[in-house]
């Protein structure tokens, strides 16, 4: 029951981050719907999967894309 409680998580958090104007609220929603994914893959019994999952997706990747999102400026035409 839990695992489809993340799952329905993961997929909603990917849609909103999908339809956001703002690039780093995009970025935080992507970084949840990795972390929902990590708790899956524990619920599922998959240890080593779900630390890879949560360490890169859910923590770095969100990271990188923030940071590169931050240094960029906007142009206006």
């Amino acid at each position: 029951m839990l695992g489809y409680l993340f799952m329905i998580f993961a997929v909603v958090s990917a849609i909103l981050a999908l339809v956001q104007r703002d690039l780093l609220k995009a970025v935080i929603l992507t970084g949840v719907s990795g972390a929902s994914v990590a708790f899956i893959f524990q619920i599922l019994l998959a240890p080593d999967v779900a630390l890879t999952q949560a360490i890169i997706v859910a923590a770095i990747e969100p990271a990188f894309i923030a940071l590169t999102v931050k240094k960029t400026t906007r142009e206006d035409v």
